[in-house]
């Protein structure tokens, strides 16, 4: 319990630090330099000011200087990385499983809430995400993969999950981004961008083959019927309406790193 109250507090940091990512990356700023600042009247933010949820609750949700609200996005984001980490670590412990789908989880969580506030799915998330997969796939080898079966096993386990990892990225981002064309194809606009393709890779190198196209179904199945009934509730254009899909497909992917996960802690737990 110990382990997951402290993984409780680096994730309400890890939010904050993810909170300054959605607003920064989308305009090109630095995420070290100026240090954080009110969005309204620019004015530097102390330390003070700064605390996880706290400060929020004791400005209530204003600016210090300007009394402009503050997004709820700020303690949201906060809150629910706290909660994952808290969780991820309650059921797997101090391990190297609890530091990958944490890891997975802050990206997801940024990537989210950056597509659901900006419509965009910045690189640093994406792409940065996939090479920090394929690195988890090569410390951690699975006992199954393609490439296990396709490639010498002289190369050593670390190489061939780190390739297996790879392979998967590009087959469920290459699937999405011919999906994407087809689409292009007959609607004559566009439906998906490279960023929704970029975001697919990166769960593939996470979550693995299987992992990444069962996500990506989800995803669509999620992004179809919630979209709809959104456009239908709020009365947009369905031909014009920008679908965040990259929203629904992260907490696709989310629920089933988690689901499998605790697949994957149980069936230790039967074996030993």
């Amino acid at each position: 319990m110990l382990e997951a109250i402290l993984a409780l507090v680096v994730g309400l940091l890890v939010g904050s630090f993810l909170n300054v990512c959605i607003f920064r990356f989308p305009r090109d700023l630095s995420v070290v330099r100026p240090r954080s600042f009110c969005p309204a009247c620019e004015h530097p933010v102390a330390w003070y000011d700064n605390v996880p949820l706290l400060s929020f609750l004791a400005l209530r949700g204003r600016c210090r200087h300007c009394h402009r609200p503050i997004s709820p996005r700020y303690p949201v984001v906060e809150a629910l990385t706290g909660l994952l980490f808290f969780s991820i670590l309650l059921v797997h412990g101090h391990s190297m499983l609890s530091l990958k789908l944490c890891t997975f989880a802050a990206l997801i969580v940024g990537l989210v809430f950056t597509d659901l506030e900006e419509k965009i799915l910045p690189d640093e998330f994406t792409l940065g995400g996939t090479a920090l997969g394929i690195l988890f796939a090569a410390l951690m080898p699975p006992t199954f993969g393609l490439m296990a079966v396709l490639l010498p096993v002289s190369w050593g386990r670390a190489w061939v999950s780190a390739i297996d990892a790879a392979f998967g990225a590009a087959v469920v981002g290459g699937t999405l981004w011919l999906v994407g064309r087809f689409y292009f194809w007959w609607r004559h606009r566009e439906g998906l961008g490279l960023g929704d393709v970029k975001m697919a890779a990166m769960i593939a190198a996470f979550l693995g083959l299987q992992g990444g196209l069962s996500a990506l179904i989800l995803g669509s199945f999620l992004g179809s019927v919630v979209g709809l009934i959104y456009i239908w509730a709020t009365r947009k254009d369905p031909a014009t309406y920008e679908l965040p899909f990259g929203s629904f497909l992260g907490a696709a992917a989310l629920g089933f790193a988690l689901l499998q996960g605790q697949l994957f802690a149980l069936l230790q737990k039967l074996i030993h």
